[in-house]
Parts: C-alpha cells; structure tokens; sequence
C-alpha cells in the first residue's frame, strides 16, 4: 500500500498523484497558497521536482511544497509563481 502521507521535521506532505517520483528534493519552497494550481512542467525545470499539498509544523498552516534537485529550479519557480 502506498504511503499516504511523508513527515519530515518541518511539514507532513501529501504527495500529488502527477508526481513522477516521490521524493522531497533538497531544494524547497512552502507557497502558502493551497489551492492554487501548480503545473510543474509549465515552468520548464533543467531537473526533477515534485510538489506535496503541505502543512507546516511550526505553525499549522496548509499550502504547497515544491521540492527541485536543481537550486537554478526553485530560484526560476520563485521568480515565475504568480499566485492565483
């Protein structure tokens, strides 16, 4: 049976069915806009990513997660996120 949820120090993350893998890349940004939608190819990463609906543990607060195993990636995620 698939997990359904992965917790890690900083948020529980409820992974995306879309996602080609599931792992939780070193490079991270919370957008704390859960229902935004998010299209991962859209923003033309060089490497993998994946994206979690998230909680943050600190403070409780539901959004997204996008993970990239490329630094250039989630710089170039932040630069074009417009939320909706």
């Amino acid at each position: 049976m698939a997990t359904l949820t992965i917790t890690t120090p900083d948020y529980t993350l409820y992974p995306s069915p879309r996602n080609e893998v599931r792992v939780v890349f070193e490079h991270q940004l919370f957008v704390p806009h859960p229902y935004s939608m998010i299209h991962l190819p859209d923003y033309g990463f060089r490497g993998q990513a994946t994206l979690f609906a998230a909680q943050r543990l600190a403070d409780g607060r539901m959004g997204q997660l996008v993970s990239c195993e490329l630094a250039e990636d989630i710089a170039r995620f932040e630069r074009l996120f417009e939320p909706d």
